[in-house]
């Protein structure tokens, strides 16, 4: 069954990213996912998450909630399946380790179970209709392309990571609403449970789980995307930022003051010497609307290229140069003066795919997935006992959460791939490895070898799945997930059921009391 054939006639489910359904790399191996799925996978956090407290034996939970949330699976040879449903972390858990899905997406809440959808369409009302989703935010690094010269497309390296730390720096503070003693109001919109996660090779995902925020509606979250949006250009574009008012309204002045200026100064400018070269600080200077100021600027760097051989950084120079003409006081017209700033915006500035966050019905990845294309597996191997361990070649990145207090620190270059998992934990003994590693390097699996990739994703819970986080690098992601969003969200979730049920009962009351 391919992506076509599991549409079911619904036309108006979208995945995150372009090209999504695009089949896996041959050289992605399975086996290795069974595993994963098997001994590491944090399914009972995701159906904890999954169900805002409605797991419970509170007579105000809501029993139906998780099992009308959709889960879409894309397995191996590009087999795509929508619409599922399960009433159960049991239930969930079995069907991620039976189909062994190379990408997880999650979608809304629905009205009704979305897997008895087309009972519910033979009624012929319109009941099966999306009622939840987190307000979710995908930003990829590839749609910075114009501003970067290290790298392009999905590749990605420590110069240009960078512009996903600034995103999540400037999207988070405002999403939370922080006190900011620089400002006499109280920032933005006021969510507390936020999650960023790596989306597992080019990029991040931001998941706002508050109540309020789960239930906004379309128009509501396309007012939100809107009201982050300043990047309007393209490739093609001279001018790529479109700066409302006379003067930055509070939250992208707080963001050019604490933020992007200082960014652009210290680390951009310099280490993607975007002025060292013509061809480079052209794309600048056709952002200035007064032709004779850019010819001004153009006529002096021409002139003066051998301040290039001087200690001091051709890029801080000239930057310097541009700020000094550009705000001095002879430019009067206010296009001139905001034009620095409008810079500054144009390479900085976080760049949203805004379809994502409008649209309830939008599917996202799910977090501590394995991105199959980042990394693959060698297709030759040396079956050596003493160094089985550095048999794998780096494969699979896994869908990490991101502290936002502490994003700088964030290297996605170290984040934990399935084959350091394996090689730092006790999940998979030698044996095991050179069973797996000979079964690739054939390219078949001989009957006792499956008997025991059977037996490692064998139904129930796991015996010791804490100590098995805990010997890998991925334990250290998966405490973060539980302590700083989870277990705060879920004594949110649980107060607003209380709060909820109790209303119900006082009006109730109050009812009969008539």
């Amino acid at each position: 069954m391919t992506k076509e054939q599991a549409d079911n006639g619904r036309d108006d489910m979208v995945i995150d990213g372009p090209g999504q359904a695009n089949a896996v790399p041959d050289e992605f191996n399975a086996n290795y996912l069974r595993i994963y799925y098997g001994k590491l996978f944090p399914h009972a956090d995701m159906f904890k998450w999954m169900s805002y407290g409605n797991d419970g034996k509170h007579p105000g939970c809501d029993k139906s909630y998780f099992g009308r949330r959709e889960f879409s699976f894309t397995l191996e040879n590009d087999i795509y399946i929508r619409f599922q449903s399960f009433n159960s972390v049991t239930e969930l858990e079995n069907s991620i380790k039976e189909k062994c899905p190379f990408k997880i997406d999650i979608g809304p809440v629905y009205s009704v179970d979305p897997a008895k959808r087309h009972a519910y369409a033979q009624s012929g009302d319109n009941v099966f209709t999306p009622v939840e989703r987190e307000l979710v935010f995908d930003i990829d690094i590839s749609d910075y392309d114009d501003v970067r010269y290290c790298c392009t497309g999905a590749d990605v390296c420590l110069e240009c990571w960078p512009l996903m730390t600034i995103a999540i720096k400037v999207i988070d503070t405002s999403l939370r609403g922080k006190t900011d003693i620089c400002w006499s109001l109280k920032d933005d919109f006021g969510f507390n449970h936020i999650l960023w996660v790596y989306s597992g090779r080019r990029g991040v995902h931001c998941w706002v789980c508050d109540g309020k925020a789960r239930r906004l509606t379309n128009e509501q979250r396309a007012a939100i995307a809107d009201y982050f949006h300043v990047y309007k250009g393209n490739e093609n574009s001279h001018k790529k930022i479109s700066l409302p008012g006379p003067v930055l309204y509070p939250f992208l002045a707080r963001s050019y003051t604490e933020v992007l200026k200082g960014f652009f100064v210290a680390k951009l400018l310099p280490n993607q010497n975007l002025l060292a070269s013509e061809e480079r600080y052209e794309k600048i200077l056709e952002m200035i609307p007064d032709a004779s100021v850019a010819s001004e600027l153009r006529r002096r760097w021409q002139e003066n290229k051998r301040a290039s051989m001087s200690k001091d950084d051709i890029n801080i120079v000239r930057w310097e140069q541009l700020k000094s003409i550009l705000q001095s006081g002879k430019q009067k017209m206010q296009g001139l003066r905001r034009c620095v700033e409008e810079i500054v915006f144009s390479y900085t500035y976080p760049r949203l795919d805004m379809e994502v966050s409008k649209h309830m019905n939008h599917l996202l990845k799910a977090p501590f997935c394995v991105h199959p294309k980042t990394g693959n597996v060698g297709r030759n191997f040396i079956l050596v006992v003493s160094s089985v361990f550095q048999l794998f070649s780096p494969l699979g990145r896994v869908c990490v959460p991101i502290d936002p207090n502490n994003c700088d620190e964030f290297d996605p270059t170290t984040v934990p791939t399935l084959s350091q998992l394996y090689s730092s934990s006790s999940c998979v003994h030698l044996h095991e490895l050179l069973l797996l590693c000979m079964d690739m390097a054939h390219n078949s699996c001989d009957a006792f070898t499956w008997q025991l990739l059977e037996e490692l994703n064998s139904g129930g819970p796991r015996q010791d799945a804490e100590n098995e986080w805990d010997r890998t690098s991925l334990g250290e992601s998966v405490t973060f997930f539980r302590t700083s969003f989870l277990q705060p969200l879920l004594k949110s979730c649980k107060e607003e059921i209380e709060n909820s049920y109790n209303a119900k009962l006082q009006q109730s009351k109050n009812a009969l009391s008539w």
